[in-house]
């Protein structure tokens, strides 16, 4: 059963996005709008949510939803899931996409800021995931998007507590895709390294991460392009850019290579 493969053409398809009110999730949203899909846009910044969801309808032409969703929170979760299946119809597409991350020795990182990254990066996603693959199932038929990291393949020092939390998110989608798959439902993990986007506002303390890697950085647009494309296919990982591909698997075959090139090469925070 690959009624996923159904997905592949998005108009009226209603296409939800979590982390949508910047970064990478807001450009998936105006890939999914370019290819006529209904976009439902959640964060917990309504004001800039309804900037996105107003620029969706206007590439889609169609009906666009804000919905303000703190996805730490499982009631909301569940909530904003019901609000848009009832008003709006079934939801065909998730991207799990919101997150944050803090660049910081594992020593004197603060846990109560630990556990918040844990219940947003990974909880908050499965909460998601559970409540809206529940109707996709029901349907046989549906897509989940979830952004993971190359820092849950190759972890760098200063990234200890967001390296797990994405190794858990990388975890939880290999083994979800498979208990999806004769359910129609695709499952891809998106690998991205850095990308330019106000994500490092917060997880970059110097300030100067993105210069150090400048050769690495990816673009937002021409990274959630990539994304949006893999949409009913059986894709099960996008890992960008290809070098950081190479160099996981160069990583395993060559372990103590691999954590020379991290502390080396990759240590820029």
């Amino acid at each position: 059963m690959k009624n996923y493969k159904d997905l592949k053409d998005l108009r009226n398809r209603i296409a939800l996005v979590t982390g949508a009110s910047s970064g990478l999730g807001e450009q998936i949203a105006y890939q999914l709008a370019k290819r006529g899909a209904i976009v439902v846009v959640c964060a917990r910044r309504v004001d800039r949510l309804e900037v996105v969801s107003q620029r969706c309808q206007e590439l889609s032409g169609r009906l666009s939803m804000a919905l303000k969703l703190d996805i730490a929170q499982p009631n909301q979760i569940e909530q904003v899931v019901k609000r848009v299946e009832s008003e709006l119809g079934p939801i065909d597409v998730l991207v799990n996409d919101a997150g944050f991350g803090l660049m910081e020795n594992a020593l004197d990182f603060d846990m109560d800021v630990a556990e918040k990254m844990f219940r947003v990066n990974v909880l908050g996603l499965m909460y998601m995931t559970k409540y809206t693959a529940l109707k996709m199932a029901g349907r046989k038929r549906g897509a989940i998007v979830n952004v993971a990291s190359v820092a849950g393949k190759i972890a760098t020092p200063k990234s200890a507590v967001y390296s797990a939390t994405k190794a858990a998110v990388l975890g939880y989608s290999n083994a979800l895709r498979l208990e999806l798959r004769a359910l129609g439902i695709s499952v891809l993990t998106v690998n991205p390294g850095p990308i330019k986007t106000d994500f490092f506002n917060i997880a970059d303390k110097s300030g100067h991460y993105l210069e150090n890697v400048g050769l690495f950085v990816l673009d937002p647009e021409e990274t959630a392009e990539k994304v949006v494309k893999t949409i009913g296919t059986s894709r099960r990982e996008l890992n960008l850019p290809y070098v950081f591909q190479v160099m996981h698997h160069f990583y395993q075959l060559c372990p103590w290579m691999g954590d020379y090139l991290a502390e080396n090469l990759f240590n820029k925070k």
